[in-house]
């Protein structure tokens, strides 16, 4: 499954997998516990593949970010949990990414990154590449 299918949803916790889109907005099951959730236009979603993370330089789309701790884990879960301290979270991500803009990206999104990190590869979900993209961009020629 691609990163394109997957959703976060404000106020709720985990992440989604986008079902079928109805009039009124779309059905989701969560990664968390399976539970099917009915969300209009009005909530605030983000699908995966459109989150980036600010650098000093520009910003890095997320895919990015989860193939760099891909990398460093080897494949694995990460080797620091979403709950650790601020500063032990800061330095977990700036091994990955030397040059996150630390002004903008706070503790709480590394808490999120981390954990969505951990959801997907509970899932199954490995391939952070853009492939869908690319095959998009081919038909559109």
């Amino acid at each position: 499954m691609a990163l394109e299918k997957i959703l976060s949803i404000g106020g709720k916790p985990g992440l989604y997998k986008l079902l079928t889109q109805t009039r009124t907005g779309f059905v989701g099951e969560s990664l968390l516990d399976g539970r099917r959730v009915s969300v209009g236009m009005r909530n605030n979603v983000s699908v995966l593949s459109e989150i980036a993370i600010y650098t000093l330089e520009e910003e890095m789309p997320l895919r990015e970010v989860f193939k760099k701790i891909k990398e460093k884990e080897e494949g694995k879960k990460t080797a620091i949990s979403h709950k650790a301290e601020k500063m032990e979270l800061e330095e977990y991500f700036f091994e990955i990414l030397p040059n996150y803009d630390e002004d903008r990206v706070y503790a709480s999104d590394i808490k999120k990154i981390i954990q969505w990190y951990n959801l997907l590869l509970d899932h199954g979900i490995t391939d952070f590449s853009d492939t869908d993209k690319e095959k998009g961009d081919s038909e559109e020629e």
